[in-house]
């Protein structure tokens, strides 16, 4: 089997293509041009890997890519995905995250329809929620530029398989995170701080809004679902989630206690770091993934931020060191 990965180098990325490559396929990924190459997360298995150079902006660079490889398998994982950065570059996310989807869409029905294609649609689509928990079937209502684009790659997908017969189908995965997610993100803009805040490289962290509720799981199983969903028999849309929320409060203190540290000492709130339009709530229902796919997460939330916490520990230990070798 040979399989496309967009996004081959983010937190999804990097577990899918572990995941594929044990399980005996040929990876490819796609990277963009770039004069520092970042494969950090790719560690030892880059060698094992086909990287192929393109850009969802660019419709030549894909159509060339499928009509190559003629892959069996395409996951779009790609994006502008982070939700602050969407306000500050709009179009730009627009461009990556909406009509990426559209255009590697249009590269699979021209040179490769055969190819079962999933794309990476997300919980922010619900944004301002209209029932709960979300299933499939709940109403989008987007509150950001990143949520607004997703909702187009989303139906564009769902467009082109109910018109060319296509096998696409879009995994609506809740948030996920794992010791390999950006620490632009708040899971791990917490747990880092935190591990810094422990080692004596900082003294505060400084957050936003503490009371919005989020579904979070672990990367490793949502990428499980992601394969899962491209060996059925028919393209479904499916929702990934662990149905169970946690407040970002919940999230630090969890994480401080992690480190055996007093949350309350050490917090901060910064209004720099609030959203123009608050997502409040999302919850995950995913029976359907249960039911069709056999699907359930293995990792909870207590263990998932530990997990981080102790990673982010062995970071902080070496820059430590690290500090302490350039001041001799």
């Amino acid at each position: 089997m040979r399989a496309l990965i967009t996004g081959l180098t983010g937190q999804d990325g990097s577990y899918l293509a572990e995941l594929l490559l044990d399980k005996g396929y040929e990876v490819h990924g796609l990277v963009r041009r770039s004069s520092v190459e970042k494969f950090d997360r790719l560690g030892r298995m880059v060698d094992r890997l086909q990287l192929v150079e393109g850009d969802l902006t660019d419709q030549s660079s894909l159509d060339n890519l499928v009509r190559e490889i003629q892959p069996d398998e395409v996951y779009n994982l790609a994006a502008q995905s982070f939700v602050p950065t969407s306000w500050t570059q709009p179009v730009l996310t627009g461009d990556v995250t909406g009509l990426g989807v559209l255009r590697m869409l249009e590269a699979l029905h021209k040179h490769c329809p055969k190819a079962k294609f999933l794309q990476a649609s997300s919980s922010e689509m619900f944004g301002k929620v209209q029932e709960s928990p979300q299933t499939e079937k709940t109403q989008f209502y987007p509150r950001s530029p990143y949520g607004a684009a997703k909702v187009f790659g989303h139906q564009i997908t769902i467009n082109y398989r109910e018109s060319y017969g296509m096998f696409a189908c879009a995994t609506i995965c809740f948030n996920h995170e794992s010791p390999r997610r950006g620490l632009e993100f708040v899971t791990r803009k917490v747990t880092y701080q935190v591990a810094r805040i422990k080692c004596g490289l900082a003294q505060r962290l400084k957050m936003g809004n503490m009371d919005a509720q989020r579904d979070w799981g672990y990367a490793g199983d949502y990428v499980q679902a992601m394969w899962l969903m491209l060996q059925q028999p028919e393209p479904t849309d499916f929702v990934i989630a662990t149905g169970k929320t946690h407040s970002v409060q919940e999230l630090v203190e969890t994480a401080f206690a992690a480190a055996e540290l007093d949350w309350r000492e050490y917090v901060e709130i910064d209004p720099k770091f609030l959203r123009p339009a608050e997502v409040d709530y999302l919850c995950g229902d995913a029976s359907l993934a249960r039911e069709k796919l056999g699907w359930k997460p293995d990792v909870g939330f207590d263990e998932l931020i530990r997990m981080m916490v102790e990673s982010d520990m062995q970071l902080a230990r070496s820059q430590a060191a690290s500090t302490v070798s350039v001041g001799k």
